[in-house]
């Protein structure tokens, strides 16, 4: 369990749902600076603690999110992260700690958090939201073992990612973006289940990302 969410820490990036390269017709940029760059989507505001953006998209069953991703700053000042909800079941146009009912998977680098639960430096949480304003922390992972893979030449790259979430089961694989694109490591989130959801939250924190497929 502890590897699949190190494979997303090794390359400090973070997610988004794209239909080619345009988002579904539904979506509200809702906090944070986000312009569409060619075939990029930029969040642009590294100050901007809690930036989301709303995307449509009913899930339920076996679900695919297919996307690359690139990190593009904002993370010098010690603080960065990033996540996204997914089986969102309502959409809240404005600024927000949670997203409804859904499942938040979150990578976060700060070497002083507030949270004693959260690890100094390179870690990653679990969380389940219920409301939007209230969450829960279900898991955390310290993976400063990995930190020093984190150069300049893997922030700079944009790295293919390839989820499989199973809404029956909860079970999640997450596939390796270095490997063979056979391989993958899983998180099961057991609970609430089935899983389902009309909206996806992607949400930044202190850091700057673009997202493209």
């Amino acid at each position: 369990m502890k590897k699949t969410i190190a494979v997303l820490g090794l390359f400090m990036l973070g997610t988004l749902l794209f239909s080619q390269v345009n988002l579904p017709a539904e979506h509200q940029f809702v906090s944070g600076n986000w312009v569409m760059i060619g075939n990029r989507l930029y969040q642009n505001d590294a100050g901007s603690r809690l930036a989301k953006i709303n995307i449509a998209v009913p899930q339920e069953d076996i679900m695919i999110y297919e996307f690359d991703a690139r990190y593009e700053g904002g993370a010098e000042d010690g603080h960065g992260g990033f996540g996204l909800h997914l089986f969102v079941d309502h959409s809240y146009p404005r600024i927000s700690w949670g997203a409804g009912s859904s499942y938040l998977l979150w990578l976060n680098y700060d070497e002083n958090p507030e949270n004693k639960e959260i690890p100094a430096g390179l870690s990653a949480q679990l969380y389940r939201s219920y409301t939007d304003s209230r969450m829960d922390l279900i898991q955390s992972f310290d993976l400063n073992e990995y930190a020093g893979l984190l150069t300049e030449e893997t922030l700079s790259a944009s790295i293919p990612f390839k989820i499989v979430v199973d809404g029956n089961s909860g079970e999640i694989h997450v596939y390796d973006p270095a490997g063979d694109g056979n391989s993958y490591f899983v998180l099961n989130i057991g609970e609430n289940l089935p899983l389902k959801g009309d909206w996806v939250v992607l949400r930044t924190n202190g850091m700057k990302l673009s997202f493209a497929n």
